[in-house]
């Protein structure tokens, strides 16, 4: 086990039988599922929230696929590595294939000139492109790259999904099978609850109680709710003020009100307001302000 890795990157999935979660596409005989299985993948553009698996899925098609893999991420490269992925898949030496499989990470940070850099190699079939993004690729990402892949669009993980995760993490060896942990199913299930989807921040949280608490003289370290609730940060509302969380929070809202659910419309007005960020922003003013707007439909 390497120390210096964190549990979230140990314990990802390195087969379709391994991965958890995503069974709209992933369930058997699904495209994707099909796909990865036949190693017959097309370009695809993979996109969700955060800690969703979309990293995930792509190291099981790296340990799946008969195609040179290569891994970029959209923050630190640029089209001198596009272009460097190009020539070696195009080196009948370094791969007799003569086609291979890129993933970029966080594709929607590439700018058009980068993208369409992409096109004429999707085109021909020279590069299979798997993208992953955590926005909505249909705006951030170039009209032909989208026409010529699949986009799929997996959805956070369910707590059921992400209890299974956690309990594979205490068992394997390159997770942290090798300390002796105590810890109540019930404990577990509450860190899923708390995760909201997002299994990097659940296995994080379980990673940061197991390191920092001592062994008992009983020679076990015993996680608590109260342990797990000092190490995980509190649960987190996915709310971006320009993407789609907006819009989608809005619209809760003002479904709420127009189905006379005042429990939900004054969660949904009290999440919107406290990403505002504004000097007295839960003043009676305001609030009149923003219900007035939303029941006229005007988010």
């Amino acid at each position: 086990m390497n120390s210096n890795e964190p549990l979230a990157f140990r314990v990802r999935p390195k087969t379709l039988d391994e991965y958890v979660g995503q069974e709209h596409v992933l369930g058997k005989d699904k495209i994707l599922y099909r796909t990865i299985k036949a190693d017959r993948l097309s370009s695809i553009i993979l996109f969700g929230p955060p800690g969703c698996g979309k990293t995930s899925l792509a190291r099981v098609i790296s340990e799946t696929t008969k195609y040179k893999f290569y891994k970029i991420n959209a923050v630190t490269s640029g089209v001198a590595d596009i272009k460097k992925v190009i020539e070696e898949t195009k080196n009948f030496m370094l791969n007799p294939a003569g086609k291979s499989i890129l993933f970029i990470d966080e594709i929607h940070r590439f700018n058009k000139l980068q993208q369409d850099a992409l096109l004429p190699f999707v085109e021909n079939g020279t590069i299979i492109l798997i993208g992953a993004t955590t926005e909505n690729p249909y705006f951030e990402v170039n009209k032909a790259l989208i026409s010529r892949s699949m986009v799929i669009k997996l959805n956070p993980l369910t707590e059921e999904d992400i209890y299974r995760i956690l309990k594979n993490a205490l068992e394997r060896k390159d997770g942290l099978g090798e300390y002796n942990i105590k810890i109540e199913d019930e404990t577990l299930r509450k860190l899923a609850i708390i995760s909201n989807g997002d299994v990097r921040t659940a296995l994080n949280g379980l990673e940061v109680a197991v390191l920092t608490t001592n062994m008992e003289k009983d020679g076990y370290i015993h996680i608590t709710d109260e342990v797990i609730k000092n190490s995980v940060q509190n649960k987190k509302a996915i709310f971006d003020k320009n993407g789609d969380s907006h819009y989608d929070n809005i619209s809760a809202m003002i479904k709420s009100m127009r189905g006379s659910d005042p429990d939900a419309a004054v969660f949904y007005l009290a999440r919107a307001l406290n990403r505002r960020r504004r000097p007295n922003v839960f003043s009676k003013k305001n609030c009149n302000l923003c219900i007035r707007r939303c029941w006229n439909g005007k988010p």
